[in-house]
């Protein structure tokens, strides 16, 4: 078989993108809600404002705003990360980064799985914040056991797909014939299951432990929590959700508003109670799905990443009202592109000031915000140790990239022809 019959990866992640969006859209109704306002609140924006319309000219354009989402799952083994990240491969998507939220009281290290070059990017930017649990959070060695007990029984991946991703690796991709059907099992394993693996007291133990250990060791596989739709504009997106109703969060993660954005803004509604069924026959209910939005601004250099850090740090450190600390920090951070390039701090193509390059990665600052918010109130940050990089990729199988060297080659690259 030629290379020549194989569809472009591209065309496999937009077709999965769109089946994981269909399926979640049918599992979580608000989600469509979610979708609808962020469509209408983008064309908007775009029809309003020549500035965005000019960015959107070299960033794929409304059509890749319209179709971008990024997805999050918690895995429990190695042998899941390591399957998991053969499934992605497939669809042109690799590690990038190294996330220890561990700092911020929640048990997992991370990476996310999303193509690395602009022009994959630009046809399609699907992602997957995927986190590895950290069972040696769990401070009672028997329950500890009884969760790697549960995990080690489990199979997320059918044998049917498993076959599939070795046939699609030895083969070097998919055939038209061949994609429907890939597909349909992938999707499967990021649905959601109400009956869960343990019975209920097995179930409040490792809820007490921490909600995520319950949420990752309790159900047969990695239920997607929440898929994100990219905003042009969301503090607009925000208010629309409180109009709808949606039970926003009160403060938006990431810098404030600017008029040159950066990096990463991200804000949710709470996630759903869902009733479940446990082993032992009881019935109760689980917290884990929700809504998430995202605006991406610029991506930052060391130099700037580190200026970012400071603000940041300095805003969660100060007394009072947040988000007036938030814009007062930030207000040493450059807010015109042609300061932001002439002081090295974000990259642009060609060093056009015109042309940002997009942040495509997370924060996890933020991602440990959006985790709290909807888990519950009063995780501590002593409750998790510091993870480690090298046992991540070791469970990985391989190397994470480095984001810095991707933005870095992306901004060399002349792609004004």
């Amino acid at each position: 078989m030629s290379r020549s019959d194989f569809i472009p990866q591209w065309q496999l992640r937009a077709a999965f993108s769109s089946a994981m969006s269909d399926m979640y859209r049918a599992e979580v109704p608000a989600y469509g809600t979610l979708i609808d306002i962020v469509e209408h609140s983008n064309a908007t924006t775009a029809g309003t404002s020549a500035a965005f319309r000019k960015l959107l000219d070299h960033d794929g354009g409304l059509e890749r705003i319209s179709a971008e989402r990024h997805g999050a799952i918690r895995l429990g083994t190695a042998q899941e990360l390591s399957w998991m990240a053969r499934l992605f491969a497939v669809f042109g998507m690799y590690p990038v980064g190294y996330y220890d939220l561990g700092p911020s009281g929640i048990p997992v290290h991370s990476t996310a799985f999303r193509p690395i070059t602009a022009e994959e990017l630009n046809k399609n930017p699907f992602r997957v914040f995927t986190s590895l649990l950290r069972l040696d959070a769990i401070e009672d060695e028997a329950l500890r056991q009884r969760a790697q007990e549960i995990l080690d029984k489990r199979q997320i991946f059918s044998q049917t797909l498993r076959a599939k991703i070795i046939a699609a690796e030895a083969g070097g991709g998919l055939t038209q014939q061949e994609m429907p059907h890939f597909i349909t099992e992938a999707v499967h394993v990021f649905r959601w299951h109400a009956q869960a693996l343990v019975d209920q007291p097995t179930y409040h133990a490792l809820h007490d432990a921490h909600r995520l250990i319950a949420d990752v060791v309790s159900f047969k596989g990695p239920h997607i929590n929440h898929l994100t739709p990219r905003a042009l504009d969301i503090d607009a997106v925000q208010g629309a959700m409180q109009a709808r109703d949606l039970p926003a969060k009160a403060v938006i993660e990431g810098p404030p508003r600017r008029n040159c954005p950066i990096l990463l803004r991200q804000t949710s509604f709470h996630a759903l109670n869902e009733p479940i069924e446990f082993t032992d026959g009881a019935h109760g209910g689980h917290t884990a799905r929700f809504g998430e939005i995202e605006q991406r601004g610029i991506a930052l250099t060391p130099k700037g990443r580190a200026l970012y850090d400071s603000c940041l740090a300095e805003a969660r450190a100060a007394q009072g009202d947040y988000r007036a600390n938030l814009a007062d920090a930030f207000a040493r951070f450059p807010d015109t592109w042609s300061a932001v390039l002439d002081e090295g701090l974000g990259y642009f193509y060609n060093n056009d000031v015109t042309r940002p390059v997009i942040y495509e990665d997370f924060l996890p600052v933020s991602a440990a915000g959006i985790f709290k918010s909807n888990l519950g109130q009063g995780e501590s940050p002593e409750s998790a140790s510091m993870g480690s990089q090298s046992v991540f990729e070791s469970a990985l199988g391989r190397s994470v990239l480095d984001p810095f060297a991707l933005y870095a080659a992306a901004a060399a690259v002349n792609d004004s022809e």
